[in-house]
């Protein structure tokens, strides 16, 4: 009989089991399993070890770029407006002007021009595109951060796992186990994280706290006593983490500082590399100022050339770091814009849409070079391959090696798939 702790064996991030979890192995009896051969039985977890080098990064463009204006250009057409387009690396296909730098990396990354949302409000989109369900249901799902902290990240974790360079939505009914840990400022340390007292005295003021959520869980707030412990026991952990250093770039050469962008958005790429390499199974990184109802071509130009920037060289410094195959990158909005351009002033823009939209997919067993779903040349329809968001997250989920059918079991005993519908997009595969 297979010694069942052997069944649950986690490695590393460097493919190492760690000496806690040794330690746990051998008073389970590992000694009894003389003859069997241990990398013969660590072998029956192979598809869990497998999953463990799995991440991904989220670059959220926040207020909804144009579709237009990004990888799906409408040039020479009444609703294409004064962008031209450029020329990628796959044939055929072209992107707006606006970004030569990933229209280069094409060979690494695809495109879905056919995104089919159903929600054009900025609150509704960002929840439908951030957790793959509509906001109003009867339980409040969790960001798929949270759900990979649940699926694939280290219960021992001394750092989060999962970390938002901006603020997000949470955890919903996963609890506060698996919500975001939220930074400002990417490139520093975050906030309060040095001890103000020594740790003899640290760890008695941890204890009163503890002694005191007793006693509230002894009143009946059981819940949230417990949630406050589980708190301020992680942030114990992370103040004294070695990968703490993950969040400081100063240790970076500034030539890779440079190629990411020295603004706010290319240090956040770069800290979504470094705390992916140190062991962080999600990262969010967000870029706001995409909402443009109006002054669109005043201000396209500098929110590109940032995104361009940062985007293009976190997929660069992935791949020659040998990291792109295991990490998913994503870099979308909560939904796109009007075809049809307004009269709003004091410059003309583009209004919500949602029935066709476009995103950008790479790593993580993402073929490079597709281009998935096609709209009309005016841009008001989707004339081939529809992708709903469904299908989006069974993409996801298939990448990370998360079973999409697994149920979970919200606080109130209603059994909740991870993904409700759809199927993953083949041609990505």
């Amino acid at each position: 009989m297979v010694n069942n702790n052997l069944l649950h064996v986690n490695l590393d991030r460097n493919g190492q089991i760690t000496r806690r979890k040794l330690l746990r192995l051998a008073g389970a009896g590992f000694a009894g399993l003389t003859g069997m051969g241990i990398l013969r039985t660590l072998g029956l977890n192979a598809e869990e070890m497998k999953r463990q080098g799995k991440a991904c990064i989220m670059v959220f463009l926040t207020g909804a770029p144009s579709q237009l204006e990004t990888w799906d250009p409408k040039p020479g057409t009444d609703n294409g407006g004064p962008t031209k387009a450029i020329q990628t690396k796959i044939a055929g296909v072209q992107f707006a002007e606006y970004w030569p730098k990933l229209a280069k990396l094409t060979s690494d990354l695809s495109v879905i021009r056919s995104m089919h949302g159903k929600e054009a409000a900025h609150n509704r989109g960002q929840y439908h595109l951030r957790t793959g369900r509509r906001l109003g249901g009867a339980s409040d799902f969790p960001h798929f951060g949270s759900v990979m902290a649940h699926e694939l990240g280290d219960p021992d974790a001394d750092i989060p796992n999962f970390i938002s360079i901006g603020n997000t939505i949470s955890s919903g009914f996963l609890g506060v186990r698996y919500a975001p840990f939220v930074i400002g400022q990417a490139g520093k340390l975050p906030d309060n994280v040095a001890a103000p007292v020594g740790q003899p005295r640290m760890n008695r003021r941890l204890g009163l706290l503890r002694e005191q959520d007793s006693d509230f869980a002894f009143a009946g707030a059981e819940g949230i006593a417990s949630e406050h412990i589980e708190l301020y026991s992680k942030a114990s952990s992370l103040m004294t983490s070695k990968r703490l250093k993950a969040f400081n770039t100063a240790s970076e050469p500034d030539a890779m500082k440079n190629r990411y962008g020295k603004h706010a958005f290319g240090q956040g790429c770069l800290v979504a590399r470094r705390l992916v390499e140190s062991g962080v199974p999600f990262v969010e990184v967000q870029r706001g100022g995409w909402d443009m109802h109006n002054s669109l071509w005043q201000k396209i130009r500098g929110n590109a050339a940032q995104v361009d920037q940062g985007v293009s060289a976190l997929i660069t410094d992935l791949k020659q770091r040998g990291m792109l195959e295991n990490t998913l990158v994503l870099c979308l909005g909560e939904f796109g814009r009007t075809p049809k351009i307004n009269q709003r002033t004091p410059e003309v823009g583009r209004d919500h849409w949602a029935r066709n939209f476009n995103m950008l997919i790479a790593g993580g067993g993402i073929q490079g070079g597709r281009v998935v779903g096609k709209t009309s040349d005016d841009g008001m329809e989707i004339e081939d391959r529809p992708v709903e968001v469904d299908d989006l997250f069974q993409t996801m989920c298939h990448c990370v090696g998360i079973d999409a059918d697994k149920e979970f079991i919200t606080p109130a005993g209603r059994p909740l798939r991870i993904v409700d519908a759809g199927s993953p997009v083949k041609e990505l595969l």
